[in-house]
């Protein structure tokens, strides 16, 4: 082969080794993201019943992890441990009811690979038994986010709860005088429906306090999320 012959040689090397570096990375990119997006929807899903225990490990070790809420800032992990773990008695209550789910994300990846930032929309019920009652809202917001990822793993650094609206569903948000005559449609239910093969043994639906099983692992510790010890502690007093 001649010196010519060679060099082109050498260069098409290099540019097949180039195209694969940067598909390299491209892949590298689509899993960090889609290890963000899980990481931030199941904050979501953990939220719903409280999982204290579950939230808190979502969250960076590192010194500036900050919860940035309306209740105030809370900073480090041990911040953010004091507030989920403080509610947490109220949350054992089956009528408490915390669902805010994580829509439209969007997220970037910073240039080191080990940080990035995100935007969400929150929107959901929440149920808050109060003395006898329980007061009902609907809510919705935007969260702001920033990620780590400490020892290959992403974890939440700041997370930011910025409302819009909150407002008992009765209300709504909307001024009385300004809904539409057309918005007060009654709720229709099913007639007669089928026979099922076979009831459900269990009822998911509020006030019940069940937490629908996680099919994965928890994105950060990797241990099974502690819906079945819940669950479990669920059926013991209905049992008493």
């Amino acid at each position: 082969m001649d010196t010519k012959a060679m060099e082109a040689r050498i260069q098409e090397l290099e540019k097949q080794v180039a195209a694969f570096q940067k598909l390299e990375k491209e892949v590298a990119t689509l899993k960090d993201l889609e290890a963000i997006n899980r990481l931030q929807k199941s904050y979501g899903y953990y939220l719903e019943h409280w999982m204290y225990e579950d939230i808190i490990d979502l969250f960076a070790d590192s010194p500036d992890t900050v919860l940035n809420i309306m209740a105030g800032i809370f900073i480090g992990k041990e911040g953010v441990r004091k507030y989920f773990s403080g509610i947490f008695r109220m949350a054992q209550n089956p009528e408490f009811l915390h669902q805010i789910m994580q829509l439209s994300g969007v997220v970037d990846i910073g240039e080191d690979g080990k940080s990035a930032k995100g935007r969400w929309y929150g929107f959901g019920s929440v149920a808050l038994p109060r003395g006898e009652g329980v007061y009902q809202l609907f809510t919705d917001g935007i969260y702001t986010a920033e990620y780590i990822k400490e020892d290959g793993i992403w974890k939440i650094l700041k997370l930011m709860w910025n409302p819009l609206y909150t407002a008992p569903p009765e209300k709504g948000w909307v001024k009385p005088e300004r809904i539409a005559a057309s918005q007060q449609v009654k709720i229709q239910t099913f007639g007669n429906a089928p026979k099922p093969d076979k009831p459900r043994d269990i009822d998911p639906r509020y006030p019940s306090g069940y937490i629908v099983p996680f099919h994965y692992k928890h994105p950060v510790t990797g241990k099974p999320s502690t819906d079945a010890k819940r669950n479990a502690a669920l059926k013991k007093n209905k049992a008493d």
